[in-house]
């Protein structure tokens, strides 16, 4: 698991209590039997969160076998999981499991899909994800971009600085908001600054960023951005990161870019879930 497993494991569990609540009254009418399940992938995905749901069902002292690992891709009506156990405990986690198998799966499966794009045109651009995550959420999130090949970026506010317009706003000037987190921080947290002109850009690198982002920008004021950099000889200076507007239909415009990333927003805040199903296949 990502993070602290304490920490995980108490949020896995806190998300079954939720749903549970003073218990599942419905499930009052079935026996204290023992079942078999089986979770089923019914469109084609990249599969994400099997982890989790192995654990979810063993807080109800369920077992869970999964029949692949994440990262892998199924076609549609795969059997991708068993679960044995009490079938009162198998209902009562069921939807929390499926939830977060379902939006893993469709943010690993979005993220694979651009990830294939881009490499057709430009090896070496990563595709990112960015902190437009579910609140509770960020850190499941952020590991299905990463198991769909994308790379996670910052998982929030604390593992580096990002100075956005504001940022730049509040303290004058893109410079100087580079300089005043290196007098805060010194060289401990790499320091991106969002841009949107040739001149901010420039100013941001010879203040010191290790990064920028083009923010918001149309492909073509990108492209002059970075063939400007290139003949001042400061693009090899930065890393470059594009965002802002960015989906299937203009993503190869961007990735032919002299760029090393492209931040997408709604690979995580706009994903669509990935239809399965827990089924009861026999009960003792």
């Amino acid at each position: 698991m990502m993070g602290d497993d304490g920490t995980m494991l108490a949020r896995l569990r806190g998300f079954i209590e939720e749903d549970v609540g003073t218990g599942d009254v419905t499930s009052m009418i079935v026996e204290d039997k023992r079942a078999e399940a089986e979770i089923i992938c019914k469109e084609h995905a990249v599969i994400a969160g099997l982890e989790e749901a192995t654990i979810i069902f063993s807080l109800v002292n369920c077992r869970a076998e999964s029949m692949l690992s994440d990262g892998s891709t199924v076609e549609p009506y795969t059997v991708i999981m068993h679960v044995h156990g009490n079938a009162r405990g198998i209902l009562a986690v069921e939807r929390t499991a499926l939830n977060l198998l379902m939006r893993m799966s469709g943010i690993a499966t979005c993220t694979r899909r651009y990830v294939e794009m881009v490499r057709k045109v430009n090896p070496n651009v990563r595709i990112a994800s960015t902190r437009k995550t579910a609140p509770g959420l960020m850190l499941l999130d952020k590991k299905a971009v990463a198991i769909g090949g994308g790379y996670m970026h910052r998982l929030g506010l604390y593992d580096m600085v990002l100075i956005k317009d504001n940022h730049i706003a509040l303290v004058g000037s893109a410079g100087r908001a580079v300089r005043l987190a290196r007098e805060v921080h010194g060289s401990r947290y790499r320091v991106e600054v969002e841009v949107r002109s040739l001149e901010e850009a420039i100013e941001a690198i010879e203040s010191g960023a290790d990064m920028i982002m083009l923010d918001n920008l149309a492909v073509d004021e990108a492209r002059y951005i970075v063939g400007e950099l290139k003949a001042r000889g400061l693009r090899e200076k930065v890393m470059v990161e594009v965002s802002g507007g960015i989906g299937e239909d203009n993503v190869l415009e961007y990735a032919k870019l002299d760029i090393d990333m492209i931040s997408i927003g709604r690979i995580t805040h706009s994903v669509k879930a990935v239809d399965m199903s827990l089924e009861i296949r026999r009960v003792d």
